[in-house]
């Protein structure tokens, strides 16, 4: 595997951004991975990492890169964790991603056209948004545990869902203050009278942050491979 470390100007600043591909056999298409709210680190390196041995061209941003360009939870608390959260909006995701697909087209490691998305926690909404802002060019998205992806705010995801062309997958734990059923059922209700190809999947005995192997006991091993499953079908399947 190949790592990189770059530094992608934008409009607002300079977002660090961690990338990630097979040595051989490329160029890969690309999976953009949004870091949950504890932010970019090396657990979510190791992720990406997962992703790029099956082939693809991973690439993780730093999205609190306008406030500070490392975040340790550990150091700062959560407090300073959800100041960063609070300062994100879809529309700020999209532009980021944006520049990051415009620096993938310029790597000869990364393929052009169809692209996949998965999002975690706070991203969760971004990769939703992502999937209808870029239709021509994400063709796989997905959420897992995902917070206010149907809400009554002006920006909600779901809102703009209708110009999703491609695939749509939210996975969620079955207990989750964040992300509570009556959020999922009004999403699933919403969809169901659209044309979007999705799928909601539930986690039996899962919390929330599941997917993350450090982070304790809401760590649940047997849907954490599930997710990966998911991830991996449905990129193969839309990617190719």
């Amino acid at each position: 595997m190949i790592d990189r470390e770059i530094e992608l100007q934008t409009k607002d600043g300079v977002m660090n951004t961690f990338v990630t591909h097979p040595e051989e056999e490329g160029p890969h298409p690309v999976i953009l991975l949004l870091m949950d709210a504890p932010g970019k680190r090396e657990e979510l390196h190791d992720m990406a990492r997962r992703l790029g041995t099956a082939g693809y061209y991973v690439m993780l941003p730093n999205l609190y890169y306008r406030r500070v360009r490392e975040f340790k939870i550990q150091e700062s608390g959560r407090e300073v964790m959800h100041e960063h959260m609070a300062s994100l909006s879809n529309a700020m995701a999209c532009e980021d991603i944006q520049s990051l697909i415009d620096f993938a087209d310029r790597d000869s490691a990364a393929t052009e056209g169809k692209m996949g998305c998965v999002g975690y926690c706070m991203s969760g909404p971004f990769a939703f948004a992502a999937a209808a802002k870029f239709p021509d060019r994400i063709a796989a998205s997905a959420s897992f545990h995902g917070v206010y992806l149907y809400s009554d705010k002006i920006d909600s995801p779901h809102l703009d869902a209708e110009s999703i062309t491609g695939e749509m997958y939210f996975g969620c734990a079955e207990t989750d203050d964040y992300a509570p059923k009556e959020m999922v059922d009004g999403l699933e209700n919403y969809l169901s009278g659209t044309n979007v190809d999705f799928r909601i999947e539930w986690y039996p005995g899962t919390e929330h942050g599941f997917v993350f192997p450090k982070r304790g006991d809401k760590y649940h091993k047997k849907s954490a491979e599930r997710h990966w499953e998911r991830l991996l079908a449905m990129y193969r399947r839309c990617l190719g």
